[in-house]
Formats: C-alpha cells, sequence, structure tokens
C-alpha cells in the first residue's frame, strides 16, 4: 500500500499555486450531461475524485478527454444507464448525477454515494426539491431510482441550506418547464460557479450566491467553454500551514474574498496577511506570540468545516487553549485521536474539541481518516520531529491536486512510498 512519509521541521519559503476547486470540478463535470454538444472545462484540479467522474461518464457513453487541466465532454451519445455499484461508490459528489441525468434523461439509478464519513449526511432535501418537480424517488437494492414522465418548476424550500442539495436541484430544474424557485439556498463560491458553467450553456438563472435562487426552465442547453475558479479550501489550507512553517510564502491565484472568515481568523491568532488581487502573501509567523482562538463552523460565508481539521494542528502550537465547535458535520473530529499520537493535548466533547498549546509534535505513524484529516496529518507531520507516516492517503488525493511536488518546491522533505501491508496478528 501506498503512504506518505514526512520528515518534519522544514522550514517552508515560495510560492505555491492553487488549484481549481474540489467541490466545484465534483459538479460541473456532471453539469455537462445537460449539454447537446460539448463541454470544455478549464483548470480542473488533477485529483482522483475527476478521475472518478470521468469514468462515470464514460460509462453512460461519454466521449471525455483530461489532460493537463482541461477536461472536454461531448455528452451527445449519452444515454442513461443505471449505475448502481463501482465507481459511484468512491466519492460523495456522485449525487451530482442524479440532479443532472433526472434533467436530461428524466429518470435514473445511482447507487448511494460514498466519500469520506463524516457522519449522517442525508441527502434527504436532495429528493425533496427533485420530487417538488414531480419526480418518483425509490430506494431499491441499495441505489436511487429516479423517474419522471416530466419536469415542472416548482418553489423549493429547503429546511438545510445545503450546497449539494441546491446544485443538485439546479441540474434538476434548468431543463424543467415552467419557473423554479430555491428558498434558503446555500451562498458558497461553488454554487456561483456551477450556475455561471449553467448560463453560458443556456440555462436562465438568476441570484445564485443568495439564499433565493429563481430559475426559468429552457428547451435545450449547449455546450460551451469555462474556467473553473480557485479551491478556498486548499487556499486555506496552504495559508495555515505557511503560518505554522513558512519563512515568507506567498499562496498564488485566490480570490481572497471566498477566504475571508480563515483570514480573519488567523488574523486573530497573530497570524500576518498581506492581500493581493489574485495572491496572499503569509510572512514568517512567530509562534511564541500565537495565541488561542475559539472557532464554530458555519455555512458561507461563515468559517467552513472544511478548514476546521488543519486550523486544529495550528492551534496546538499556539498559547492557551483553543475551541473548536463543528454544527455542520458533528462527527468530524476523528483526527483528533491521530494528532494525540503525535503528542498533541486534544480532546473532544461533544461537538466541540479543545486543543491546548503549545505541544511539540512528534513523528508516528497515523492514518488519514478523511480528506481535511489527512491534510491536517500533513501539516502535523511537517510541524513534527522526526518521521512521520501517513496511511490511507487515497482521502488526501481525493481532494488535494500534486500535493507533494507543492510543498516540495516550498522545501519540505515529504514523499510517496509503497510499502507492505501489515497483517493484523491473531491470537489462536
Amino acid at each position: 500500500m501506498d503512504v506518505y512519509k514526512i520528515t518534519g521541521e522544514n522550514r517552508l519559503q515560495g510560492t505555491i499555486k492553487v488549484s481549481g476547486a474540489k467541490n466545484s470540478a465534483v459538479a460541473l463535470i456532471p453539469a455537462s450531461i445537460l449539454a447537446n454538444s460539448p463541454v470544455t472545462i478549464g483548470g480542473l484540479p488533477e485529483i482522483s475524485d475527476a478521475w472518478t467522474l470521468k469514468a462515470l461518464l464514460e460509462e453512460i457513453g461519454g466521449e471525455v478527454s483530461f489532460e493537463d487541466g482541461t477536461m472536454t465532454i461531448d455528452p451527445t451519445d449519452m444515454i442513461a444507464l443505471p449505475l448502481p455499484n463501482g465507481n459511484v461508490k468512491k466519492l460523495r459528489a456522485s449525487y451530482y448525477l442524479m440532479g443532472a441525468m433526472l434533467g436530461r434523461f428524466k429518470k435514473a439509478v445511482i447507487g448511494l454515494p460514498g466519500g469520506c464519513f463524516l457522519g449522517p449526511r442525508p441527502i434527504d432535501q436532495h429528493i425533496k426539491g427533485f420530487e417538488a418537480l414531480g419526480a418518483k424517488i425509490t430506494n431499491e437494492h441499495g441505489a436511487i431510482y429516479l423517474r419522471a414522465d416530466e419536469l415542472i418548476g416548482a418553489k423549493i424550500f429547503l429546511d438545510v441550506a445545503s450546497v449539494g442539495a441546491t446544485i443538485n436541484i439546479m441540474l434538476a430544474a434548468v431543463l424543467a418547464k415552467g419557473r423554479t424557485v430555491i428558498e434558503n439556498a446555500a451562498k458558497e463560491p461553488e454554487i456561483i460557479d456551477v450556475a455561471t458553467l449553467l448560463t453560458n450553456m443556456g440555462a436562465n438563472i438568476k441570484g445564485a450566491g443568495t439564499s433565493v435562487i429563481r430559475i426559468e426552465g429552457v428547451e435545450e442547453l449547449h455546450g460551451t467553454e469555462h474556467t473553473i475558479i480557485p479551491d478556498r479550501i486548499e487556499a486555506a489550507t496552504f495559508m495555515i500551514m505557511a503560518a505554522a512553517l513558512g519563512e515568507g510564502v506567498t499562496i498564488d491565484n485566490v480570490i481572497p474574498l471566498h477566504l475571508e472568515a480563515i483570514i480573519a481568523k488567523l488574523r486573530e491568532m497573530g497570524v500576518k496577511i498581506d492581500i493581493g488581487e489574485e495572491s496572499i502573501f503569509v510572512p514568517k509567523t512567530d509562534l511564541s506570540t500565537l495565541h488561542a482562538v475559539d472557532v464554530k463552523t458555519l455555512v458561507y460565508p461563515g468559517f467552513p468545516t472544511d478548514i476546521q481539521q488543519p486550523l486544529a494542528v495550528l492551534m496546538s502550537q499556539a498559547f492557551g487553549s483553543s475551541k473548536v465547535t463543528d454544527t455542520i458535520y458533528t462527527a468530524r473530529f476523528k483526527h483528533i485521536d491521530e494528532l494525540r499520537r503525535m503528542n498533541a493535548n486534544a480532546r473532544v466533547e461533544g461537538n466541540t474539541a479543545i486543543i491546548t498549546g503549545p505541544s511539540k509534535l512528534q513523528g508516528s505513524t497515523v492514518t488519514a481518516t478523511d480528506l481535511r484529516a489527512g491534510a491536517a496529518l500533513v501539516l502535523a507531520g511537517l510541524l513534527a520531529e522526526g518521521e512521520t507516516e501517513i496511511h490511507d492517503i487515497y482521502h488526501i488525493e481525493r481532494g488535494y491536486s500534486s500535493l507533494i511536488e507543492k510543498l516540495r518546491d516550498l522545501g519540505a522533505n515529504i514523499r510517496r512510498e509503497t510499502i507492505m501491508a501489515r497483517v493484523a496478528e491473531t491470537k489462536e
């Protein structure tokens, strides 16, 4: 099996470029199903989730090329083949195939989505939206069956401002008859990115990025070219790494507006940040002046749940006790046990993690339990004395493109190795 091995305590310096947004990519690629001619998406991160979606589109008859961050999808000959298992199980965002295939074909069979386990993440709001548009939804043998004679616009109020449900309903509604209104819609930048692609394909969408989105159904959508937005979570991860270990690091290809909550919290901790038009510079941080803060994750534009895990590592270097309360995914604290293996002083109480610092982290063998936990462990390994070995790195490679190469360019000592899997001993 493959692992990351990191020799810690090397300082980081230079410029690192942020890739395209993972959370946009996994929705933009399925959205291409709705077109009647080729769609080209530039700036995509070359992550395993993108390759998995490429394979899924090819399974239903799409012609897909993916090279140097540009994916071209010809959906002309796609058909509504069932996708009950296989690649669907590899990523959570496979549920976007439901909205896209329902919108184009008025039917779909999609296996229950996989991805990182972060506690219960129901898709009830997605189903609520599909049913409001006129679809019949059943769960048969572990797959979701979606069927509709036709889709008709409707007013849909989301009980939770879900990013996934907002995008999925948009995908289903753009070819529906009449007007669809999504109330209590999520506001994340990735929603605006998807709406921009759909609009360039000929959709009529107003209000993306606000709590009310209005969609007037159209007869058909055509191909287009689109460039994805930068990944704000990757940018925030690099900002935290620069604060912890940097001798002066520039994070390039960012939209600072998307990072306001992270910038504010890092400054509250004592990190200096210089903001440019499309870049952010983090000068060397004196860790002796870093102090504890409290964080509560919220929907955008609040502090993102996806960055609380890497921030926990920086908190372990701050003076005092920091608290992280996750209101989005209350079970998203499996990284705390792994950080404790590395000598972090941390514990979990309910949906809150308490991290007391500063702690001298020690290299250890740890496991990435999900994507962002993996990023946290990479940072912990970079900080730690000695060598850290991270297992289950497939989680990390679902969302961070060329991470090893980018960190090496800054001076990190990190490598990918294949090792023999350890066989558990059994007692007779």
